[in-house]
């Protein structure tokens, strides 16, 4: 599965990138538009081609183009406008069961708009949830198709939050190995094909060999696509389901850049150089 994340600060460039990408055949079950703002969501809603608006004032559910609509209310962040299949689910809220709950809440049952034990945050949805937290909105396209992938990471790339400056070197990656700690070095481009699939195969490996503790420097990493993106955040959340630790270190200007105006720096975690992200794993183990 290969995941394209777009973020946005506003309504019309968000619509354009919806707009694009279903003229260029991107199925619309494949697309996820999250967003707080009422108003955006009844805007790119009307370009998925369903009625999306009346969000306050009836339950959600199915709608004719969009494939799903719901209203969920998110702890921490309150209502969410959620636009395609999987969105609760995005958001660490288990699929059926918030939509369910939500669609009552939204229909004015009070007692149903605090998510029940079932609806727990999930460890990844907390990427999501910082983005709409500062009131950016999001558009993810998830698709099995390498074509696909790259045409929406294309059209998102341009339309959405980041960086736009193209550094033409493919992506190199070395490791090493320090105690308990695996170092990766990674150079060049994380971007949508080849970039984003040595980076998953990379850390998979890294992780089959039984390494729970890894570094990525990323201080000669000049470009990252919205698939990279992506693949960073998807990479985070594996290495944490498995009970491990991820931490990135001396990052260039534009990745910073980069993470910082899409909010995602206050997720990942982040250190200023190896010797104190090596540090922070023995701090971290001692406290355990």
């Amino acid at each position: 599965m290969e995941t394209a994340i777009g973020v946005f600060s506003s309504r019309e460039r968000a619509e354009e990138a919806v707009k694009e990408l279903l003229d260029q055949k991107v199925p619309k079950e494949e697309i996820v538009y999250l967003t707080r703002s009422e108003p955006e969501a009844v805007s790119v809603g009307k370009e998925l081609g369903g009625a999306v608006g009346g969000f306050l004032g009836v339950a959600t559910g199915m709608t004719a183009g969009v494939g799903a609509a719901l209203l969920l209310v998110v702890p921490g962040i309150g209502q969410v406008f959620a636009l395609g299949f999987g969105a609760a689910a995005l958001l660490g809220l288990a699929g059926a069961g918030a939509g369910s709950a939500m669609g009552k809440a939204v229909a004015g049952d009070s007692k149903a708009a605090a998510p029940t034990p079932e609806e727990r945050v999930s460890e990844d949805a907390s990427f999501f949830r910082e983005v709409l937290t500062s009131g950016r909105s999001l558009i993810l396209v998830r698709t099995e198709s390498s074509l696909t992938a790259n045409t929406a990471n294309a059209i998102l790339n341009r339309l959405g939050i980041g960086i736009r400056e193209h550094v033409p070197v493919r992506m190199q990656t070395s490791t090493r190995q320090i105690a308990d700690i695996v170092a990766v070095d990674i150079r060049g481009r994380i971007t949508a094909g080849e970039g984003t699939l040595v980076l998953r195969d990379l850390v998979r490996k890294v992780l089959d060999d039984g390494t729970r503790k890894i570094v990525l420097n990323l201080h000669e990493v000049g470009y990252v696509d919205s698939s990279g993106l992506g693949e960073l955040v998807k990479t985070y959340t594996t290495v944490s389901k498995e009970g491990g630790q991820l931490k990135l270190v001396q990052l260039s200007k534009r990745i910073q850049d980069l993470l910082h105006v899409t909010k995602l720096h206050a997720v990942f975690d982040i250190q200023d150089d190896e010797a104190t992200a090596i540090q922070s794993f023995r701090t971290s183990s001692t406290s355990t």
